[in-house]
Protein backbone atom coordinates (compact mmCIF):
# COMPACT_ATOMS: atom_id res chain seq x y z
CA UNK A 1 0.00 0.00 0.00
CA UNK A 2 1.67 3.49 -1.30
CA UNK A 3 -0.81 5.92 -0.34
CA UNK A 4 -3.24 6.25 2.68
CA UNK A 5 -6.52 7.45 2.27
CA UNK A 6 -7.86 9.46 4.10
CA UNK A 7 -11.72 8.84 5.47
CA UNK A 8 -14.64 10.04 3.58
CA UNK A 9 -16.94 11.61 6.05
CA UNK A 10 -17.29 9.69 9.72
CA UNK A 11 -18.19 6.58 8.67
CA UNK A 12 -15.43 4.80 7.28
CA UNK A 13 -16.81 2.89 5.00
CA UNK A 14 -14.95 4.26 1.89
CA UNK A 15 -11.64 3.65 3.80
CA UNK A 16 -9.42 0.47 2.79
CA UNK A 17 -7.85 -1.03 6.15
CA UNK A 18 -4.57 0.54 7.68
CA UNK A 19 -1.55 -1.15 7.41
CA UNK A 20 2.10 -1.18 8.99
CA UNK A 21 2.73 0.30 5.86
CA UNK A 22 0.55 2.57 6.11
CA UNK A 23 1.29 4.18 9.25
CA UNK A 24 4.94 4.20 7.92
CA UNK A 25 4.00 6.05 5.10
CA UNK A 26 1.99 8.79 7.36
CA UNK A 27 4.91 9.37 9.14
CA UNK A 28 7.00 10.69 6.29
CA UNK A 29 4.31 12.48 4.84
CA UNK A 30 4.27 14.45 8.64
CA UNK A 31 0.51 13.33 9.05
CA UNK A 32 -0.44 12.49 12.47
CA UNK A 33 -2.16 8.99 13.38
CA UNK A 34 -4.86 8.61 15.83
CA UNK A 35 -4.45 5.53 17.93
CA UNK A 36 -7.33 4.79 20.67
CA UNK A 37 -8.28 2.14 23.00
CA UNK A 38 -11.46 -0.25 22.69
CA UNK A 39 -12.68 -3.16 24.60
CA UNK A 40 -15.44 -4.65 23.37
CA UNK A 41 -17.90 -4.70 20.33
CA UNK A 42 -19.71 -1.39 20.42
CA UNK A 43 -16.86 0.47 21.47
CA UNK A 44 -14.81 -0.69 18.20
CA UNK A 45 -17.77 -0.09 15.78
CA UNK A 46 -17.91 4.14 17.73
CA UNK A 47 -14.07 4.17 17.09
CA UNK A 48 -14.10 2.50 13.49
CA UNK A 49 -16.95 5.22 12.46
CA UNK A 50 -14.89 8.05 13.97
CA UNK A 51 -12.49 7.48 11.50
CA UNK A 52 -9.23 6.61 13.96
CA UNK A 53 -6.18 5.20 12.54
CA UNK A 54 -4.85 2.63 15.61
CA UNK A 55 -7.18 0.60 17.74
CA UNK A 56 -5.67 -0.90 20.93
CA UNK A 57 -7.30 -3.61 23.17
CA UNK A 58 -5.08 -2.19 25.89
CA UNK A 59 -4.38 -4.03 29.30
CA UNK A 60 -6.01 -0.67 30.72
CA UNK A 61 -9.34 -2.74 30.46
CA UNK A 62 -7.99 -4.56 34.13
CA UNK A 63 -9.05 -1.87 35.34
CA UNK A 64 -11.87 0.29 33.11
CA UNK A 65 -13.60 -2.89 32.24
CA UNK A 66 -13.01 -5.70 34.60
CA UNK A 67 -12.75 -3.51 37.68
CA UNK A 68 -8.92 -4.39 38.60
CA UNK A 69 -7.09 -2.13 41.06
CA UNK A 70 -4.29 -2.36 39.20
CA UNK A 71 -3.33 -3.70 34.83
CA UNK A 72 -1.43 -6.66 36.30
CA UNK A 73 -3.66 -9.34 37.60
CA UNK A 74 -5.42 -9.50 34.18
CA UNK A 75 -4.95 -12.74 32.40
CA UNK A 76 -4.04 -13.78 28.68
CA UNK A 77 -7.83 -15.62 28.12
CA UNK A 78 -9.53 -12.46 29.29
CA UNK A 79 -7.91 -10.20 27.15
CA UNK A 80 -7.99 -12.69 23.87
CA UNK A 81 -11.85 -12.41 24.94
CA UNK A 82 -12.18 -8.62 24.84
CA UNK A 83 -9.33 -8.82 21.30
CA UNK A 84 -11.88 -11.21 19.73
CA UNK A 85 -14.81 -8.87 20.80
CA UNK A 86 -13.29 -5.70 19.54
CA UNK A 87 -12.26 -7.60 16.44
CA UNK A 88 -15.94 -8.24 15.40
CA UNK A 89 -16.72 -4.34 15.46
CA UNK A 90 -13.27 -3.26 13.52
CA UNK A 91 -13.57 -2.83 9.39
CA UNK A 92 -10.37 -0.24 8.80
CA UNK A 93 -8.47 0.51 11.64
CA UNK A 94 -5.25 -1.66 12.68
CA UNK A 95 -5.88 -3.91 15.66
CA UNK A 96 -3.25 -4.11 18.64
CA UNK A 97 -3.12 -6.27 21.08
CA UNK A 98 -1.42 -5.38 24.13
CA UNK A 99 0.57 -8.80 25.90
CA UNK A 100 -0.22 -8.60 29.43
CA UNK A 101 2.14 -9.11 31.83
CA UNK A 102 3.72 -12.00 32.78
CA UNK A 103 2.42 -13.37 29.10
CA UNK A 104 6.12 -12.70 27.42
CA UNK A 105 8.85 -12.24 30.20
CA UNK A 106 10.02 -15.44 30.64
CA UNK A 107 11.70 -16.59 27.78
CA UNK A 108 11.37 -16.03 23.86
CA UNK A 109 9.09 -19.36 23.06
CA UNK A 110 6.72 -17.74 25.74
CA UNK A 111 6.04 -14.48 24.19
CA UNK A 112 5.66 -16.07 20.53
CA UNK A 113 3.38 -18.82 21.83
CA UNK A 114 1.41 -15.90 23.41
CA UNK A 115 1.73 -13.31 20.24
CA UNK A 116 0.34 -16.16 18.05
CA UNK A 117 -2.86 -16.87 20.27
CA UNK A 118 -3.50 -12.87 19.55
CA UNK A 119 -3.67 -13.78 15.95
CA UNK A 120 -5.50 -16.26 15.77
CA UNK A 121 -7.51 -16.47 18.77
CA UNK A 122 -8.02 -12.62 19.01
CA UNK A 123 -7.54 -11.49 15.59
CA UNK A 124 -5.50 -8.80 16.28
CA UNK A 125 -3.45 -7.54 13.45
CA UNK A 126 -0.41 -6.91 15.28
CA UNK A 127 0.95 -6.98 19.18
CA UNK A 128 2.38 -4.40 21.58
CA UNK A 129 4.40 -5.28 24.97
CA UNK A 130 5.81 -2.88 27.17
CA UNK A 131 9.80 -2.41 28.11
CA UNK A 132 13.12 -2.34 26.61
CA UNK A 133 15.79 -4.16 27.61
CA UNK A 134 15.13 -8.01 27.67
CA UNK A 135 11.58 -7.14 26.15
CA UNK A 136 13.54 -5.94 22.97
CA UNK A 137 14.82 -9.55 22.37
CA UNK A 138 11.27 -10.56 23.03
CA UNK A 139 9.99 -8.34 20.30
CA UNK A 140 12.74 -9.49 18.31
CA UNK A 141 11.82 -12.83 18.90
CA UNK A 142 8.17 -12.47 18.54
CA UNK A 143 9.10 -10.22 14.97
CA UNK A 144 11.15 -12.93 13.33
CA UNK A 145 8.26 -15.31 13.70
CA UNK A 146 6.09 -13.00 11.40
CA UNK A 147 3.74 -10.70 13.81
CA UNK A 148 4.99 -7.36 13.60
CA UNK A 149 5.22 -5.77 17.62
CA UNK A 150 4.83 -2.46 18.43
CA UNK A 151 7.32 -0.95 21.68
CA UNK A 152 6.25 0.82 24.46
CA UNK A 153 8.47 2.62 26.93
CA UNK A 154 8.35 5.51 29.71
CA UNK A 155 5.64 4.39 32.03
CA UNK A 156 5.03 1.20 31.58
CA UNK A 157 2.12 0.32 33.68
CA UNK A 158 2.83 -3.31 34.18
CA UNK A 159 6.23 -2.33 35.96
CA UNK A 160 4.85 0.69 38.02
CA UNK A 161 6.03 -0.15 41.28
CA UNK A 162 9.54 -0.83 40.15
CA UNK A 163 9.40 2.66 38.66
CA UNK A 164 8.78 4.39 41.74
CA UNK A 165 4.73 4.69 40.83
CA UNK A 166 2.61 6.01 37.82
CA UNK A 167 5.24 8.86 37.37
CA UNK A 168 6.62 10.54 34.66
CA UNK A 169 10.01 8.61 33.36
CA UNK A 170 12.89 10.75 31.86
CA UNK A 171 12.89 13.81 34.05
CA UNK A 172 16.51 13.30 34.88
CA UNK A 173 19.32 13.17 32.43
CA UNK A 174 20.07 9.85 33.73
CA UNK A 175 16.69 8.23 33.37
CA UNK A 176 16.29 10.31 29.80
CA UNK A 177 18.99 8.40 28.68
CA UNK A 178 17.43 5.48 29.47
CA UNK A 179 14.35 6.07 27.75
CA UNK A 180 16.44 6.94 24.71
CA UNK A 181 18.35 3.29 24.89
CA UNK A 182 14.99 1.46 25.36
CA UNK A 183 13.71 3.35 21.91
CA UNK A 184 16.61 2.94 20.09
CA UNK A 185 16.54 -1.15 21.60
CA UNK A 186 13.19 -1.60 20.32
CA UNK A 187 13.72 -0.16 16.87
CA UNK A 188 16.75 -2.51 16.10
CA UNK A 189 14.70 -5.26 17.57
CA UNK A 190 12.58 -4.15 14.36
CA UNK A 191 9.27 -2.70 16.51
CA UNK A 192 7.14 -1.19 13.46
CA UNK A 193 6.35 1.47 15.74
CA UNK A 194 6.58 2.33 19.72
CA UNK A 195 4.57 4.59 22.20
CA UNK A 196 6.10 6.64 24.41
CA UNK A 197 4.24 7.10 28.21
CA UNK A 198 4.49 9.99 30.66
CA UNK A 199 8.00 11.54 28.90
CA UNK A 200 8.64 15.26 29.69
CA UNK A 201 7.60 16.85 25.83
CA UNK A 202 11.17 18.38 25.49
CA UNK A 203 12.60 14.64 26.00
CA UNK A 204 10.66 13.24 23.30
CA UNK A 205 11.42 15.87 21.21
CA UNK A 206 15.25 15.85 21.32
CA UNK A 207 14.80 11.70 20.81
CA UNK A 208 12.46 11.40 18.10
CA UNK A 209 15.49 12.95 15.14
CA UNK A 210 16.63 9.39 16.13
CA UNK A 211 13.50 7.33 15.50
CA UNK A 212 12.73 5.96 12.11
CA UNK A 213 9.66 4.35 12.57
CA UNK A 214 6.39 5.96 13.71
CA UNK A 215 6.15 7.32 17.85
CA UNK A 216 2.95 7.15 19.28
CA UNK A 217 2.72 9.70 22.25
CA UNK A 218 0.18 9.57 25.85
CA UNK A 219 1.26 12.45 27.75
CA UNK A 220 4.81 12.77 25.56
CA UNK A 221 3.99 16.18 24.40
CA UNK A 222 2.67 17.63 20.81
CA UNK A 223 6.01 16.05 18.81
CA UNK A 224 5.28 12.47 18.39
CA UNK A 225 4.12 10.94 15.26
CA UNK A 226 0.67 10.29 16.73
CA UNK A 227 -1.38 10.27 19.73
CA UNK A 228 -3.06 7.43 21.78
CA UNK A 229 -5.84 8.05 24.49
CA UNK A 230 -7.82 5.69 26.57
CA UNK A 231 -11.32 5.68 25.28
CA UNK A 232 -13.23 5.86 28.85
CA UNK A 233 -10.97 8.54 29.44
CA UNK A 234 -11.50 10.71 26.33
CA UNK A 235 -15.32 9.80 27.33
CA UNK A 236 -15.47 10.46 30.71
CA UNK A 237 -16.89 6.84 31.34
CA UNK A 238 -14.14 5.75 34.08
CA UNK A 239 -14.54 7.13 37.42
CA UNK A 240 -11.07 5.87 38.83
CA UNK A 241 -7.90 7.99 38.18
CA UNK A 242 -7.69 10.56 35.81
CA UNK A 243 -3.86 11.16 34.66
CA UNK A 244 -2.59 14.81 33.56
CA UNK A 245 -2.00 13.84 30.03
CA UNK A 246 -5.88 12.93 30.07
CA UNK A 247 -8.46 14.95 28.35
CA UNK A 248 -12.10 14.54 28.36
CA UNK A 249 -14.04 15.63 25.39
CA UNK A 250 -17.04 14.03 27.09
CA UNK A 251 -18.72 13.41 30.51
CA UNK A 252 -20.58 10.19 29.44
CA UNK A 253 -20.61 8.63 32.78
CA UNK A 254 -22.85 11.67 34.34
CA UNK A 255 -25.20 11.29 31.55
CA UNK A 256 -25.12 7.38 31.73
CA UNK A 257 -26.27 7.86 35.18
CA UNK A 258 -28.61 10.40 34.58
CA UNK A 259 -30.44 8.11 32.48
CA UNK A 260 -30.41 5.31 34.20
CA UNK A 261 -31.85 6.98 37.12
CA UNK A 262 -34.33 8.34 34.83
CA UNK A 263 -35.46 4.75 33.86
CA UNK A 264 -35.20 3.42 37.54
CA UNK A 265 -37.99 6.55 38.37
CA UNK A 266 -40.49 5.68 35.22
CA UNK A 267 -40.49 2.06 36.49
CA UNK A 268 -41.21 3.30 40.15
CA UNK A 269 -44.24 5.48 39.13
CA UNK A 270 -45.44 3.19 36.69
CA UNK A 271 -44.93 5.37 33.86
CA UNK A 272 -42.95 2.77 32.04
CA UNK A 273 -43.36 0.76 29.73
CA UNK A 274 -45.80 2.54 27.96
CA UNK A 275 -48.81 1.80 25.27
CA UNK A 276 -46.19 2.34 22.21
CA UNK A 277 -43.76 -0.12 24.21
CA UNK A 278 -46.22 -2.88 24.38
CA UNK A 279 -46.94 -5.81 21.74
CA UNK A 280 -50.46 -6.25 20.88
CA UNK A 281 -52.57 -9.06 20.01
CA UNK A 282 -56.43 -9.23 17.92
CA UNK A 283 -59.02 -9.60 20.00
CA UNK A 284 -60.44 -12.39 18.54
CA UNK A 285 -57.36 -13.85 19.24
CA UNK A 286 -57.39 -12.70 22.74
CA UNK A 287 -60.78 -13.92 23.55
CA UNK A 288 -60.03 -17.00 22.17
CA UNK A 289 -57.26 -17.64 24.82
CA UNK A 290 -58.78 -16.68 27.01
CA UNK A 291 -61.88 -19.31 26.58
CA UNK A 292 -59.60 -21.70 26.13
CA UNK A 293 -57.74 -21.82 29.19
CA UNK A 294 -60.44 -20.32 31.41
CA UNK A 295 -58.59 -17.51 32.13
CA UNK A 296 -60.36 -13.86 32.85
CA UNK A 297 -59.97 -10.89 30.82
CA UNK A 298 -56.51 -8.82 31.61
CA UNK A 299 -57.31 -5.80 33.38
CA UNK A 300 -55.75 -2.90 31.39
CA UNK A 301 -52.11 -1.99 32.60
CA UNK A 302 -52.20 1.66 33.47
CA UNK A 303 -51.48 3.21 36.99
CA UNK A 304 -55.36 3.25 37.97
CA UNK A 305 -55.63 -0.26 37.76
CA UNK A 306 -52.52 -1.64 39.75
CA UNK A 307 -52.58 -3.27 42.65
CA UNK A 308 -50.01 -5.36 44.87
CA UNK A 309 -48.97 -8.41 44.04
CA UNK A 310 -50.94 -9.91 47.25
CA UNK A 311 -53.83 -8.02 46.48
CA UNK A 312 -54.75 -9.75 43.56
CA UNK A 313 -53.67 -13.04 44.61
CA UNK A 314 -56.16 -12.85 46.80
CA UNK A 315 -58.61 -11.44 44.91
CA UNK A 316 -58.20 -14.74 42.21
CA UNK A 317 -59.07 -16.82 45.27
CA UNK A 318 -62.43 -15.21 46.54
CA UNK A 319 -60.17 -13.72 49.38
CA UNK A 320 -61.13 -9.98 48.66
Amino acid sequence: MSTYPQPEGKSGASRKPVTVNALADLRRRGERIVMITAYDYPSAQVVDSAGVDMVLVGDSAAMTVLGYPTTVPVSIDEMIMLTAAVRRGLKTPLLVGDLPFGSYEVSNEQAVSTAVRFVKEGGCDVVKLEGGGESAERARAIVRAGIPVMGHIGLTPQTATALGGFRAQGVTAERARSVLEDALRLQAAGCFSIVFEAVPAKVTTAIMPRMKVPVIGIGAGPDTDGQVLVYHDLLGIFDGFQPKFAKRWANMRSAMIDAVSEYADEVRRSAFPAPEHCYGIKQEELEQFIAETELSVPVQANSSSRRPVEAVSHAANGQQ
